[in-house]
């Protein structure tokens, strides 16, 4: 009897759960939320009586893998071990060893681009992202704006059963959406992610980060030696190992995005050090040596020839004494960047081979969001916001501070020769859409459950909006066709999940355009028509679009794009263009714009400003961490601050109102009970404005002024302070930062977040913090 009740116990047991296997697989996954099954409707009148309906869930397809996304900022194709470049990248390489290289996979040659393309399988201009956040404009496909209709690959998997989280760099939401008032729909933990920690635009310093956990804004934790790339990894370490020992049975999806190696170059001499002298032989060596070892690995074709350097980069043997130290030097702090940052990504894999789920897990590892940047133009620089306002550093004035590159009081970046030698076999680099060198970057896809060949080499064309789709192939999740409500734009990418165990697959992505800032081109079954409209140093005086001259080149025989063939085949190169503008129009890649910095000013770009047309702003103390593009725009104009505040100590310190940091930006302060305002130009000159004596505790009105010169952009102009109980100064303020303070530094009211515009008032938040009281701050601009 025992028997018979213990053996129909269990049938019914497996009826159930068949019937719940069942019932998992036969939802619908097209339309997403999945739709819960109507509610059984009672008669009974006590529960007791009643059996319980089985709980609805919603559960990842069964045996679905765990999938991680790691995306390097900034590298190119010739610059790691694995696809045969000078800098070590041992996790890479030991992916690749039992995983597959791709040598053929491209990027839009920009991070926002890139970045919405990964994350939504569409290209970049339906995305709303044909350039970066802070160059949006308003026409479509440039809006700055994902729309719904887009929904990204985290949302698609967590509403079928995934845990989800992002950490690092995002640079994916608008720039005037980043403030306390949001809305947060783009952000990271409205995007499918349900843990989000890292920051929010398109660099950081990493000794002194802007960081968000979720949408709040967090200090870095206090540790020695601090370095955000760490400290992403530590986050993502934690959050992987508790999800896994909370949920085991709950498949994950990380997305980790280095801000390294964008600029700013920063890692410990721990790191540079190891490649002391290792690049003196110069640019020009590595790039051959690198070309040598791509064809005696197999990673490129035997015939492939080295791409001519762009005429702007000297031979490396034309270089005096000090250029060529300088600029060796540059290279090994980039190079101990590439490898720290390849070491704290094996602490992640490390982590989910401990947990037990590396086997069970496909990881896509992408070195680099687009190719090496040249945007430290020809000597690099000490400070990159000198880049972005239009100020040229020059060599005598970087070998005194050789020493300290990429250190916490550098923020730099590297001359653009070794972007081409680290872009190799290619002649150009990041930003230029229309060349290999550009948008080619080194991929590896590693998954032991489901690839048998291990160190392949892949050569089918493929892109960064390949990725989605490939990842809901392996994971076996059908494209859904309505998210949230809302009817979705179908994916435009392939899935080159063929190619996994089919290394002669005959190609599936036949046809791809790309553009970016003017630069344009055609892939198109084996064949590449382009157009090189700008170089990454050039921002004016550029020639017309309708002036641009077209090449035309056979990518399976030329590898590296070195022969022309568009007087051979005209007729060709006339159906390619054709074929561009048609994609063009489809995709709303038109019209072109092609003007860069000059976009980052709302009102010519014709994008929404928080600030609208205001000409003043009321702040209040707690007002912190507002970033430049929500805050009011005080730049080649006269502006007034207006502070009501209370000195409650005989010693008043700390910071009133201050925007930047020390790299750039402004600061009004109290120092030792005097009132005082710092002007701090690119960190290469600080003005300095005070009053003639100091203040007691009591109430006060302290008022500055800045009187602009006028006659153009970044001009100087007089300053004075002026405090209700008659105390004045005044000053000269020689330049102004005519576009940009910082790319992360905000804005913010009693105290100095991350680093300090003015000397000697303490550093970070804490000893920063102003130690009265401020009722009111009124900035206005004239």
């Amino acid at each position: 009897m025992k028997l018979t009740k213990l053996l129909l116990s269990t049938l019914t047991m497996m009826i159930v759960i068949s019937l719940s296997s069942n019932a998992q697989e036969n939802i619908n996954r097209e339309i997403l939320p999945i739709v819960e099954p109507e509610a059984k409707h009672y008669t009974e009148l006590d529960a007791r009586n009643t059996t319980p309906p089985e709980r609805f869930e919603v559960k990842a397809p069964k045996d679905a893998p765990n999938v991680v996304i790691v995306l390097i900022d900034d590298l190119g194709m010739g610059a790691t071990s694995t696809f045969g470049g000078p800098i070590n990248t041992p996790t890479m390489d030991k992916l690749s060893n039992s995983g597959l290289r791709y040598n053929n996979f491209n990027t839009t040659s920009l991070c926002s681009p890139t970045r919405m393309a990964i994350k939504t399988g569409r290209n970049h201009h339906t995305c709303n992202t044909g350039s970066i956040m802070e160059t949006s404009t308003a026409y479509p496909g440039n809006t700055g704006s994902l729309p719904a209709s887009v929904s990204p690959l985290a949302e698609m998997l967590r509403l079928n059963g995934y845990s989800t989280a992002a950490f690092g760099k995002w640079h994916e939401t608008a720039a005037w959406e980043t403030s306390i008032s949001g809305p947060f729909d783009r952000w990271p933990t409205r995007q499918g992610f349900d843990k989000f920690y890292g920051f929010i635009g398109g660099e950081t310093d990493q000794w002194a980060p802007l960081i968000f956990d979720g949408v709040k804004k967090v200090n870095p934790p206090k540790m020695d030696n601090y370095h955000f790339t760490t400290d992403m990894t530590n986050q993502a370490i934690n959050w992987v190992k508790a999800q896994q020992s909370l949920t085991p049975d709950k498949p994950f999806f990380i997305y980790f995005s280095t801000g390294a190696v964008h600029a700013p170059h920063h890692v410990s001499k721990e790191w540079s050090d190891k490649y002391k002298g290792q690049f003196d032989k110069g640019w020009d060596a590595v790039r051959e040596e690198t070309v040598k070892k791509m064809k005696a690995n197999g990673i490129i074709p035997q015939n492939t020839n080295l791409g001519p350097k762009p005429e702007e980069i000297k031979d490396w043997k034309k270089l005096t004494d000090n250029e060529r130290k300088l600029f060796a030097r540059q290279a090994e702090v980039f190079s101990g960047f590439v490898e720290m940052t390849d070491f704290e990504i094996g602490r992640l894999v490390d982590a989910i081979e401990e947990i037990g789920e590396l086997d069970n897990t496909l990881i896509v590892y992408i070195a680099g969001d687009n190719a090496t940047s040249a945007e430290g133009g020809m000597v690099g620089m000490y400070n990159e916001m000198t880049y972005f306002n239009s100020v040229e550093e020059k060599v005598e004035d970087l070998i005194p501070l050789m020493d300290d590159w990429g250190l916490p009081n550098t923020f730099p970046h590297m001359a653009a020769g070794w972007a081409v030698a680290f872009d190799a076999p290619f002649t150009w680099t990041k930003q230029i859409a229309s060349d290999f060198g550009g948008t080619r970057t080194g991929m590896i896809i590693h998954y032991p459950e489901q690839i048998d060949e291990k160190n392949g080499i892949r050569e089918q064309f493929t892109h960064a909006i390949d990725i989605a789709p490939t990842i809901l192939e392996v994971v076996g999740l059908p494209e859904p066709k309505v998210v949230n409500g809302v009817p979705q734009i179908p994916i435009e990418g392939t899935s080159f999940a063929y190619t996994f165990n089919d290394k002669d697959a005959a190609e599936r992505h036949v046809i791809q355009y790309f553009e970016l800032f003017g630069n344009r081109a055609l892939y198109y079954d084996g064949w590449f028509a382009r157009t090189i409209h700008r170089s990454p140093w050039e921002m004016t005086d550029l020639p017309a679009l309708e002036e641009d001259v077209w090449d035309l080149y056979n990518v399976r025989e030329d590898f590296s794009l070195t022969e022309n063939l568009a007087d051979k085949y005209p007729e060709r190169l006339k159906m390619m263009q054709d074929l561009f503008m048609a994609e063009a129009e489809k995709y709303h890649v038109l019209p072109i714009d092609d003007r860069v910095v000059v976009r980052t000013n709302p009102a010519i770009a014709g994008r929404p400003d928080i600030m609208g047309d205001r000409t003043s702003l009321n702040l209040y103390e707690g007002m912190e961490g507002m970033m430049e593009n929500t805050f009011i725009n005080i730049k080649n104009r006269s502006f007034s601050i207006e502070a009501e505040v209370e000195l409650t100590e005989e010693n008043s310190t700390g910071v009133i109102l201050t925007q930047g940091g020390r790299f750039g930006g402004w600061s009004l302060y109290m120092k030792e009970s005097i009132p005082m305002f710092t002007y701090n130009f690119l960190g290469l000159e600080r003005y300095v404005i005070s009053t003639d004596s100091k203040l007691t505790p009591g109430k006060y009105t302290i008022d500055f002024t800045f009187n602009y010169d006028g006659g153009g952009n970044g001009k100087g102009g007089d300053a004075a302070i002026q405090v209700s109980d008659g105390s004045t100064g005044n000053g000269r303020i020689e330049r102004t930062q005519p576009n940009m303070f910082s790319a992360d530094e905000t804005a913010d009211v009693g105290l100095d977040n991350q680093t300090p515009v003015a000397k000697g008032i303490g550093y970070g938040p804490e000893e920063t913090k102003f130690n009265g009281r401020i009722d009111k701050v009124v900035v206005e601009i004239k």
